[in-house]
């Protein structure tokens, strides 16, 4: 007799210690999933000291996710997620494979071994789906970090023609920025040769609610961090990457599409 299909899947988030977004969005993706799909999710966060969004709080915070690792993998989570996007951008171009392949090690040593999406990884690898060379840009981040995400991503082969930076220096205000806004903001944007717009480069700056009023005003498709992140986290269990209400990357056309790495 064959094994029965697991049906309850573990998330676990790598948070950092003022992030009060990527605990909202991700379980809000995931159980509007539950609605079309019979997989189930519960949610299990272990967090990194950071409030500030500098260059120095990042450097000491990825220092700390080792041992977010570790206590996940103490829950024997099914995936990991790394919820910080610059923070892995800030190390060093190509640094998310880095962090993705020693987080995953840490789980293997604890004896769970773990599929780790980082979100700048899965933002990478979620506009490689869509086919995206060229985007358009809205980021919360100050002035210097933002044009951090901008390089890191042309590294990756996804030309930024155009970005706003909102420069909130404080990540609980980040939080609080009034994801209604974001579509006039992105359609103040020179969109108009983009493949894709990113709605916010950052897991922390809500979004999922303005993301499908986002595409129906600039007719095109439009991602968040956070929405790349839960795409590629589906990806990594092996399940169907499909959720209503987050967009085209969700909508099962990249249902299937391949994981990074």
């Amino acid at each position: 007799m064959s094994a029965r299909p697991q049906l309850t899947y573990r998330i676990g988030q790598i948070v950092p210690s003022s992030n009060v977004t990527m605990e909202t969005e991700i379980p809000a993706i995931l159980r509007a999933r539950e609605r079309v799909a019979p997989e189930r999710f519960t949610f299990h966060s272990s967090r990194m000291r950071m409030t500030h969004v500098t260059p120095e709080q990042l450097k000491a915070m990825d220092a700390d996710s080792d041992r977010c690792a570790d206590e996940l993998s103490d829950a024997r989570v099914d995936v990991l997620g790394y919820a910080c996007l610059v923070a892995i951008m800030s190390t060093g171009l190509g640094y998310h494979r880095e962090s993705e392949a020693r987080l995953r090690g840490r789980t293997a040593a604890n004896g769970a071994p773990a599929p780790v999406v980082t979100s700048a990884g899965a933002l990478v690898q979620g506009l490689h789906t869509l086919g995206a060379r060229k985007v358009a840009l809205v980021a919360p981040y100050m002035a210097p970090l933002t044009r951090t995400v901008v390089d890191y991503l042309g590294h990756e082969g996804i030309e930024v023609l155009d970005h706003v930076a909102l420069e909130i220096p404080g990540n609980l205000d980040v939080a609080a920025h009034d994801p209604s806004r974001l579509p006039g903001i992105a359609a103040a944007l020179d969109h108009a040769d983009a493949d894709a717009v990113v709605l916010s480069a950052c897991v922390q700056m809500p979004s999922l609610d303005a993301v499908e009023e986002a595409e129906q005003r600039l007719g095109k498709p439009v991602v968040s961090a956070a929405v790349c992140t839960a795409h590629q986290m589906l990806r990594a269990l092996d399940l169907p990457a499909v959720a209503p209400g987050a967009g085209h990357l969700l909508s099962g056309a990249y249902a299937d599409a391949p994981a990074a790495g």
